[in-house]
């Protein structure tokens, strides 16, 4: 006779994620993205305490974590081969431990906000100083947007406020609603402000995607509570709500430390923006999803994203760059995302490509000929910086249908 088995609720709870920690080798890995900020504080606490010849370069340290360190750990370490099985990611989405890990980071990221708030609002702390510590805050105000990216994905209104919450110190709150509901319908499109073309600098995207999302946003957020019957000066304006949060965030740091902190706030806020942007200027460079016979745009698929599976900056970026799979289900946590063999490749992580990316000619270079490739030499099907259409043409000898239609 076979004995029945009796599971209970607490069971039920828990198997998923006894299975989660079987089939994810990363799994206290992961850890290492939420303790980005106490990485920064170790850094701010070196400046405070080193000597005076060494205060320079702990003021640096953000930079030097994120342009140097990870990218050389990144490529000794190499790519990532786990891929989980369909059954492997219903088992990972059920796992509460990841979405745990993901908030964790926010209290992180606001006590070494204040703490450097502290630092440059001392007297003895210079007009350079300030300016150097706000780059290295602002690459973990910028990282943090990414946490702000995973929670605003979600259905649940307390992590949209925490997402608002991440994005506070940048002041980037329109970033909530215009992602999810602007850039995901829109992606590898012209009409994307936040999808760059083939030919066009990080530079002239910059100020294309701030404007173009920030607009984008209002008039998402207007056309929501108009269907409600609402103004876009209510009080339910999520807009407003994540911009008041901002402002009761530097008022407050300004009142506890001093207007002296105010180069400081300014360089955190539009370094970790651009650092944000550089990201965004990568992910989808130069690709098109094509028209029907209709005229409407094919669905989102693997193709229309830059993927890396480099192990480190993913550990960093809750996987951001399986960035095909996240465009293909939103939802999806960052735990279960997969690789697909048909997702254009990058030829490095994306921490080891925001310095080409800031310089156009070396940018070009590496990334063109990629997506030349991808098309299959029918450039026709990319998505081209109007300026730069006929040059590229010209520089890699195929037909432009538009111009001979």
């Amino acid at each position: 006779m076979n004995a029945t088995v009796k599971v209970t609720e607490q069971d039920s709870i828990l198997l998923p994620v006894k299975a989660g920690m079987a089939l994810d080798k990363k799994r206290y890995l992961w850890a290492i993205s939420p303790a980005l900020p106490v990485i920064g504080m170790g850094i701010l606490a070196g400046y405070q305490f080193a000597p005076r010849p060494l205060k320079k370069a702990f003021a640096l340290g953000g930079p030097l974590l994120l342009h140097v360190i990870i990218p050389t750990i990144d490529a000794f370490i190499g790519k990532d081969q786990n891929n989980p099985s369909a059954e492997d990611v219903k088992l990972l989405e059920q796992d509460p431990y990841y979405a745990r890990l993901v908030k964790t980071f926010i209290p992180l990221q606001y006590a070494a906000n204040v703490y450097a708030c502290y630092l440059v609002g001392r007297k003895e702390t210079s007009l350079l100083d300030k300016i150097l510590l706000g780059v290295s805050m602002g690459a973990i105000n910028g990282i943090a947007i990414n946490t702000a990216h995973e929670l605003s994905h979600k259905s649940d209104r307390l992590d949209h406020i925490l997402s608002h919450l991440a994005l506070v110190p940048t002041g980037y709150n329109h970033f909530r609603i215009e992602h999810p509901y602007g850039h995901h319908k829109r992606a590898a499109t012209p009409e994307d402000p936040a999808s760059s073309r083939m030919g066009e600098t990080f530079y002239e995207f910059l100020p294309r995607t701030v404007i173009g999302s920030f607009k984008s946003a209002i008039e998402i957020e207007s056309n929501r509570l108009k269907r409600k019957g609402k103004t876009f000066w209510s009080k339910d304006n999520e807009l407003l709500q994540g911009w008041g949060m901002s402002a009761t965030f530097h008022a407050s740091m300004i009142k506890m430390f001093g207007a002296g902190i105010t180069p400081y706030l300014l360089t955190q806020s539009l370094y970790g923006i651009s650092l944000f942007e550089i990201i965004n200027y990568i992910e989808h460079y130069g690709l098109l999803r094509q028209k029907d016979e209709n005229g409407k745009y094919e669905r989102t698929m693997p193709e229309h994203s830059w993927n890396n599976n480099n192990i480190v900056t993913n550990l960093f970026l809750y996987q951001l760059q399986r960035h095909s799979d996240h465009h293909a289900y939103p939802t999806r946590p960052f735990q279960a995302l997969r690789h697909f063999d048909e997702a254009p490749e990058l030829p490095s992580g994306y921490a080891s490509m925001l310095l080409p990316a800031m310089i156009p000619p070396l940018w070009f270079k590496m990334m063109d000929k990629r997506v030349f490739k991808h098309y299959g030499g029918d450039l026709n099907k990319a998505n081209i910086h109007p300026k730069r259409r006929a040059k590229i043409f010209k520089k890699f000898g195929v037909i432009d249908k538009l111009l001979n239609s």
